[in-house]
């Protein structure tokens, strides 16, 4: 009789041994999950991406017409919507004619713009060979690159990456998008990768890091 009431005993210590781990295993943890799943879900709401405005355009227009004056700034500061926005709606205005919801974001040293385009403004399906096959007539694109300097009054966006829907496009087809984007006459010493920026005379450089964009007026001596 004592040897059942001890074994007994063990169960119910088993027992609650089980209880107290599944309270912790299976009652605890998806909260930690959650929790986990909310932080996931703030960082991907604040990852950086901001609309392309014209009121943000007008704000980079500003910042950088600043370092004209003689008295004024050696540099402007940027933010990623400002200076996309100036770029790509008033210095290069070379966005996709169907091109909605456009956004920018920095990350490291490079500028990143996506928005949502049809597909025929880069030449329809046949033009991105097997690519086309897997898009839809409207698709998000997103452009990656940096800002050269080619000589005053002349820059480019240099683009290095490509990405149409979830689709990485190979290097060698990039430049074959591009011209179809390129708007007007072709701008002597623009890189096949490279989309033209008219700049004003007054920019001597430009560099992209901590998540804004600088642009350096020449200094005269």
């Amino acid at each position: 009789m004592k040897c059942c009431l001890k074994r007994a005993g063990c169960l119910v210590v088993i027992i609650l041994l089980v209880a107290v781990w599944y309270f912790y295993a299976r009652v605890e943890n998806p909260t930690t999950t959650t929790t986990a799943a909310t932080a996931s879900t703030a960082t991907s709401v604040s990852s950086g991406w901001h609309p392309l405005t014209d009121a943000d355009a007008e704000r980079g227009r500003l910042a950088v017409q600043s370092l004209e004056r003689q008295s004024g700034p050696v540099f402007a500061n940027l933010t990623p919507a400002e200076a996309a926005s100036y770029i790509f709606l008033v210095l290069a205005k070379q966005l996709p004619p169907s091109a909605k919801n456009a956004e920018a974001s920095i990350t490291g040293d490079r500028l990143y713009v996506r928005s949502d385009v049809e597909l025929k403004d880069f030449g329809g399906a046949k033009s991105l060979g097997p690519i086309g096959m897997i898009l839809g007539d409207r698709d998000s694109v997103r452009l990656g690159g940096t800002i050269n300097m080619l000589r005053p009054g002349l820059a480019e966006f240099l683009v290095q990456e490509v990405k149409l829907g979830k689709i990485d496009v190979p290097s060698g087809l990039i430049p074959r998008l591009l011209t179809q984007m390129k708007k007007g006459k072709t701008v002597e010493g623009i890189s096949q990768n490279g989309l033209p920026m008219v700049m004003p005379p007054y920019i001597s450089d430009v560099r992209i890091s901590n998540g804004k964009i600088t642009l350096y007026k020449s200094v005269q001596k």
